[in-house]
């Protein structure tokens, strides 16, 4: 019998499913190294899936699963007709009376000089600077900047295209911040400010978030565990803090319930499930995961949650005590008190669930290119714009050289 993987079954799926939809645009060696496995790994998932799949060939689970899904999908297209209809009704999407939609606006002082340009040759520079009622001086000046401005114009265009590649290459979600740290990365030495106005005029930004839904249930009659962190979301170590946290996506008519686990020290995402239900064993998963990522040695580290039934569960209390783990909670209703996975779980809903699923297929599979990206490329903010992976691995380096000195 084979030495059993520290990988949870429901991983390997979603990198399977991950390499399958790169359509064989991408090698084993490239999807592996976003999912944080060797390529051969990957390689072996795929091949016993491949098995798995000829085996359950005929059983007539593929068609059942099939139907399913179609009925959610047509359930979410007819939502979304629904909702067309009420926006399209007569006047419902008209600009406001007075507003500035339709209204011509001040071309500003270039305006004018490009009008002088055109017509000097016919009425005299002179002249029609007077009637305009602007500076000759003015005029010769600008004229005389002409070359300069198309050299910063074209240097502009050209900066315009390396944004809108970041953006693209991001799916959308980079703003000004991440866009000029990106662009730093690459070697560039532009100005924030530059960016901020080149994105602004050329319509570039990231996604924002919208409404959220209430996922914490408390169980009163639960013991709840004593406050560690104390809303202080810095550590000094890897595998001194963890916090996690529940959220939701909704798919068709239905939902789709997912379970995090965060290194606070590296922002590094260590352990996910996903889910149809919100069961204790989405959050078990989850942590199992977290602790095989980090080898099975995790004893003392702090796990920070809400007071949600599923972590308040003794089933919940009885796994985090097998693997030596504290147990942290906040207060019940504060937000606050977990910020750190709530700024997690708005960074995803705002960067990947920008549309509507209509399988649950379709949501896992997005859900995880998002989190593979977080861990790999994606830079943060407070970690100097790095990844969590690049952190990491700059973190250990720096450690193996005060060990060696």
């Amino acid at each position: 019998m084979g030495r059993k993987s520290p990988y949870p079954v429901e991983f390997r799926n979603d990198a399977v499913a991950l390499f399958r939809a790169a359509g064989g645009r991408r090698t084993y060696a490239a999807v592996a190294a976003d999912v944080g496995v060797t390529g051969e790994t990957l390689r072996s998932w795929v091949r016993q899936a491949d098995e798995q799949a000829g085996g359950a060939a005929g059983s007539g689970e593929k068609g059942s699963e099939s139907r399913d899904e179609e009925l959610v999908r047509l359930r979410a297209e007819l939502g979304r007709l629904r909702k067309a209809e009420k926006e399209w009704e007569l006047g419902a999407r008209d600009p406001a009376a007075g507003g500035p939609v339709f209204r011509a606006g001040d071309e500003g002082m270039t305006g004018r000089w490009d009008f002088i340009s055109d017509h000097r040759a016919d009425f005299g520079a002179q002249r029609i600077c007077r009637v305009l009622g602007v500076s000759r001086s003015g005029y010769y000046r600008w004229l005389a900047g002409t070359a300069a401005r198309q050299a910063r114009q074209v240097a502009d265009d050209a900066l315009v295209a390396e944004i809108r590649e970041i953006h693209a290459d991001h799916k959308g979600t980079y703003g000004v911040r991440r866009v000029h740290a990106e662009l730093r990365g690459f070697g560039h030495t532009v100005n924030r400010k530059r960016v901020e106005r080149l994105m602004r005029v050329n319509a570039i930004e990231g996604r924002h978030l919208r409404r959220r839904k209430r996922t914490t249930v408390p169980d009163k009659l639960a013991p709840p565990a004593p406050d560690l962190v104390r809303r202080d979301f810095t550590a000094g170590e890897l595998d001194e803090k963890w916090c996690g946290d529940i959220t939701y996506v909704q798919v068709g008519g239905t939902w789709l319930y997912l379970a995090c686990v965060l290194d606070i020290y590296s922002r590094r995402l260590l352990g996910w499930s996903m889910a149809t239900h919100m069961r204790t064993e989405l959050v078990i998963d989850a942590l199992t995961m977290a602790v095989a990522a980090r080898g099975g040695q995790v004893a003392g580290v702090i796990f920070h949650a809400d007071r949600g039934s599923q972590y308040t569960s003794a089933a919940f209390a009885q796994v985090s005590k097998r693997f030596g783990v504290r147990r942290s909670m906040g207060r019940v209703g504060s937000s606050y008190d977990n910020a750190l996975a709530e700024s997690f779980w708005q960074g995803l809903k705002r960067e990947a669930l920008h549309g509507t699923f209509t399988t649950v297929r379709q949501a896992r599979l997005e859900i995880f290119q998002w989190l593979t990206y977080y861990n790999a490329r994606r830079r943060h903010s407070s970690l100097g714009y790095l990844s969590p992976v690049e952190f990491e691995q700059q973190h250990q380096r720096g450690h193996r050289l005060t060990l060696a000195a």
